[in-house]
């Protein structure tokens, strides 16, 4: 084999290298997050494996690089995190979506909900500019499967001031 053919077969064996390389990086490019503290709690596997491949029938999940984590759309309009601070207290909106409450904290164009009476809690950000709090009933599923912990919204009559 002379030499030009053999560079020949070099050249396109590095391309296809490269190409394989470059396809499968695309495959992998998984959204950076940052594990909640309890994130390695069993309750967050058992809920991990229940959420949804869609929310808002519109966004698909996607890959995350950190355990108990999720993320659906391309860029996120929606992120999950088990493992957060369980809430004991709070003077912020407390309201029921299916069978879980969940606490309300209204950001700008983000709205930051967290499980309330879950341990472990979750925690689901919300771009309010993509979607809506349609979410929480879409992960709804996921989220009932964590212990409750006793705690519960109040209406606003069954507490003294």
């Amino acid at each position: 084999m002379d030499t030009a053919r053999r560079t020949t077969r070099i050249t396109a064996g590095l391309a296809l290298l490269v190409a394989v390389a470059g396809v499968l990086t695309g495959c992998t490019n998984a959204v950076p997050m940052t594990a909640a503290p309890s994130a390695n709690a069993a309750a967050c596997a058992n809920a991990q494996v229940r959420l949804p491949e869609t929310v808002d029938t519109k966004y698909a999940l996607r890959n995350t690089n950190a355990q108990s984590t999720a993320a659906w759309g391309d860029p996120s309009a929606a992120v999950y995190h088990c493992g957060v601070a369980v809430p004991t207290v709070s003077d912020l909106p407390c309201f029921s979506q299916g069978s879980v409450d969940w606490i309300r904290d209204d950001r700008g164009k983000q709205v930051v909900y967290t499980t309330f009476g879950r341990d472990p809690a979750v925690q689901v950000v919300i771009d309010t500019s993509k979607t809506t709090a349609s979410v929480l009933q879409d992960v709804g599923n996921a989220v009932d499967s964590l212990p409750k912990d006793g705690h519960e919204c109040l209406d606003p009559s069954q507490v003294q001031g």
